[in-house]
């Protein structure tokens, strides 16, 4: 069970992490300023296992692999959107953070409800209704299981 924080459509990588927190050496010290335009408190409140959820077009704009890093970083379990950029949607897959369409469920949850999720069946519960979602492709879903795109490489070599 985690935290749902909700946003709307069009959400960019500049939103999610803006450009000038870029020349910090690490991820860790960008987390801090994550959604700051949008939410300048998520970065204090999100915890680990905690959601993300939006409309359309989410992680749109420029290939910032920063903005899917800072989610995970900070302990963001997942994001649902109605729809993902498509370069937004391979860096987080690339670094072991589920992204999964799931249209309509912004229009069912509220900000702070609880959430839980079985990626195996696909699905969502909150307050006690299941919604179904796309489910990941197996090669993708193992990609998430090893912890990213470079994790599971590695595995196939050993």
């Amino acid at each position: 069970m985690g935290k749902i924080f909700c946003f709307g459509s069009d959400v960019d990588t500049d939103q999610i992490i803006a450009s000038q927190y870029l020349l910090y050496p690490s991820v860790e010290e960008m987390a801090p300023h994550c959604f700051e335009s949008l939410d300048e408190n998520f970065a204090s409140a999100v915890r680990d296992g905690d959601f993300v959820v939006a409309r359309d077009n989410f992680g749109c704009g420029s290939s910032r692999e920063q903005a899917p890093a800072v989610l995970k970083a900070l302990g963001v379990r997942a994001v649902f959107a109605n729809s993902f950029a498509r370069i937004f949607f391979r860096n987080a897959i690339n670094i072991g953070l589920p992204v999964i369409v799931c249209e309509g469920l912004i229009d069912k949850v509220k900000p702070g409800e609880e959430l839980s999720l079985d990626m195996e069946s696909g699905t969502v519960c909150v307050n006690g209704q299941s919604y179904r979602c796309t489910k990941l492709p197996p090669k993708m879903q193992a990609i998430l299981d090893r912890g990213g795109l470079i994790a599971a490489l590695n595995r196939e070599e050993a």
